[in-house]
């Protein structure tokens, strides 16, 4: 009887250790503890998210989402991320929300005529929430790609802006939209 209670107490003792030495995470947790141990060997890119073009147009958002929008229209300051090797637009916006707990829907490369993801919303601000020609745009080094986040391969040091357009992307310098069907403007 000693020897059986011995051994179920050297057992709690050690099951006791086990437990207090490790940490018990989530798999996002696990996931976002090292996610961007940026070393001086490390590919980088950075990435902002803004919706200070809704501060102009505070008549047409919808009240309910005013709590969403940030004083100085900047979701997200610019922050570096480590670029992996075939790391796209999508990637990195979606290692950033997650990191940052940041609210983000999107639509799957397969459930759209795209062929890409499409972003429905970020931090609760959603395509259409402020006008009709309101959503979100991204641009890599001051260009607007005329492609969709999940295709767009990204390279070492590139910038990454999510911006909420209210205008489709007239108010953010979207030059390309200003070219479709080939007018000049």
């Amino acid at each position: 009887m000693k020897k059986d209670l011995l051994a179920i107490l050297g057992i709690i003792l050690i099951i006791a250790v086990i437990l207090n030495g490790t940490e018990i995470q989530s798999v996002d947790e696990y996931y976002l503890t090292h996610i961007d141990d940026i070393t001086p060997e490390s590919k980088t890119v950075f990435i902002t998210i803004r919706c200070d073009t809704i501060l102009n147009n505070l008549g047409d958002l919808d009240s309910n989402l005013l709590e969403f929008v940030p004083l100085d229209g900047v979701i997200l300051p610019k922050t570096e991320y480590v670029l992996r090797n075939g790391d796209t637009v999508f990637d990195i916006l979606d290692r950033a929300v997650r990191y940052n707990k940041i609210q983000m829907e999107y639509q799957g490369a397969k459930q759209n005529s795209f062929g890409s993801v499409y972003i429905q919303g970020i931090n609760f601000l959603y395509e259409f929430s402020c006008g009709p020609l309101s959503g979100w745009m991204y641009r890599v080094d001051g260009e607007f790609p005329n492609y969709g986040c999940s295709k767009y391969e990204l390279k070492d040091g590139q910038n990454i802006e999510w911006i909420y357009t209210c205008d489709l992307g007239q108010d953010v310098g979207a030059e390309w939209m200003n070219n479709m069907g080939g007018e000049e403007k």
